[in-house]
């Protein structure tokens, strides 16, 4: 497999930053481990109101809870290809969809999983449509894991529960409990604009247009986030979204964390638009949003596996595409894996500076 150059840091898709925008010092680390005392409820983080019961019920009378029969038809052409995951080398960042918002991410010598669902089912959905795109015994050890949120589709007990107690889990602010409940014993969770340090990768936590639910009245009480992880020594920076709307987080987050190499952006479960438009980006917003991160290349993410939303299920891969071509992005910058592809990203550094190669 041949690495993939990376593009130059600063101005990371070759739009220069607005005058006046300087970037902020980082946040210096804070210890790993560490236990902290959070506020009850994080509802003051909301950036639009949730959907009530009406709302609830609309969706049930519309029948707009899944893809109609029509919208099944492609589930044969999601593409898949199910395989390990590459071993890169030194300075490489390897990314691998394992489907809906799960990646493994080799970067700086770690093997970090994002949201890692290995499960068939999760609670209140069908089956998955796509098989897990990573074989388990494939992974090898597991070095770290980032969760955005503790939705059943993105923090899955079965699947923690196959990792070793001592990997450490990075989490936002109020949901390490639920990890220490499972014996867990190297949590760290961060409020936004906080980050950690583990063996050189640091790890940023940032907001999220989203929300957080577990229970029956868990609603809020923890925090929802994305990463930032930066290998060390100004190696490959690599942005994971979670779950989220569109909104000015994005703007923000490439302003204090600039030059995204690769963006993990979710582009599905976003119809019908008057219930989930605050929570989940469509195609084009993802496509906007990766610009206002001013990331080099997108990696589209959170759609083909779960059935959570009434689109067609091969609609949000064919309309990020076509979104991508419109705003004038290089076709070879969109990294639409199929399920459980990978790819590489390599740096060569070159007399007088860093230079990129493929």
């Amino acid at each position: 497999m041949t690495p993939a150059p990376l593009s130059p840091r600063p101005s990371s898709h070759g739009a220069p930053r607005p005058p006046g925008r300087t970037t902020p010092p980082l946040p210096e680390p804070r210890p790993l481990g560490e236990r902290r005392v959070w506020p009850r409820d994080f509802s003051d983080r909301l950036s639009a109101p949730l959907p009530g019961i009406r709302e609830y019920a609309r969706l049930v009378r519309e029948g707009a809870v899944r893809p109609g029969p029509a919208g099944l038809v492609d589930v044969p052409r999601i593409p898949c290809a199910p395989a390990p995951p590459p071993v890169p080398r030194a300075g490489e960042l390897a990314v691998t969809w394992a489907g809906h918002a799960s990646f493994v991410v080799r970067i700086g010598g770690l093997t970090v999983l994002t949201d890692p669902v290995w499960s068939r089912r999760i609670l209140g959905t069908p089956a998955r449509i796509t098989p897990v795109g990573v074989p388990w015994a494939s992974l090898g050890r597991v070095d770290a894991v980032v969760l955005s949120h503790n939705h059943y589709d993105h923090l899955d007990a079965p699947t923690m529960r196959r990792l070793p107690r001592t990997t450490p889990v990075f989490c936002p602010a109020g949901l390490a409990p639920w990890f220490r409940r499972r014996r867990f014993t190297r949590v760290t969770e961060l409020d936004w604009w906080e980050a950690a340090v583990l063996d050189g990768v640091r790890f940023d936590c940032v907001p999220a247009h989203h929300w957080s639910k577990r229970g029956l009245a868990d609603t809020c009480r923890s925090l929802w986030c994305g990463w930032v992880l930066t290998a060390p020594g100004g190696g490959p920076r690599l942005y994971f979204a979670g779950d989220t709307g569109y909104g000015p987080a994005f703007a923000e987050i490439g302003r204090r964390l600039p030059g995204i190499d690769l963006a993990l952006l979710p582009v599905g479960a976003y119809d019908p638009r008057w219930c989930l438009g605050d929570v989940h980006c469509d195609p084009e917003e993802a496509v906007r949003a990766a610009d206002d991160l001013g990331a080099a290349r997108m990696a589209p993410m959170h759609w083909g596996t779960f059935l959570l939303s009434s689109e067609p299920v091969l609609e949000p891969l064919l309309r990020t595409r076509a979104a991508w071509h419109a705003a004038g992005r290089p076709r070879e910058d969109l990294w639409d894996l199929p399920v459980g592809a990978s790819r590489l990203l390599e740096r060569v550094r070159a007399t007088g500076g860093d230079a990129r190669t493929g």
